[in-house]
C-alpha cells in the first residue's frame, strides 16, 4: 500500500534525505520517495501506518506534516 503525505518546509536534497531516513525507520515501511518540489513523501508499507508515528518521524526530521490523514493511493 502507498500513502502520500504533504510536508511543509522541505527545500533541498538534505531535507529529502532527513525525511526519508526518519520515515524509513517506522515499522512496516518498505520504501519512501520524497519529492521536495511537490512537498510530498510517498510511503509504501505493508499496512496502514499510525498517523502519530508518521507525524513524529516528520517532526523529528525538522518538518511539519501539512495535511494529516490522506487516503492511500490506489
Amino acid at each position: 500500500m502507498e500513502t502520500s503525505y504533504d510536508i511543509q518546509g522541505m527545500t533541498c536534497a538534505h531535507c529529502a534525505r532527513s525525511v526519508s531516513e526518519e520515515l524509513s525507520a517506522i515499522d512496516g515501511v518498505t520504501s519512501v520517495a520524497v519529492d521536495v518540489a511537490a512537498g510530498t513523501a510517498t510511503v509504501a508499507s505493508a499496512s496502514i501506518l499510525d498517523e502519530n508515528a508518521v507525524r513524529a518521524a516528520i517532526e523529528e526530521a525538522g518538518y511539519v506534516l501539512a495535511r494529516p490523514g490522506l487516503l492511500p493511493l490506489l
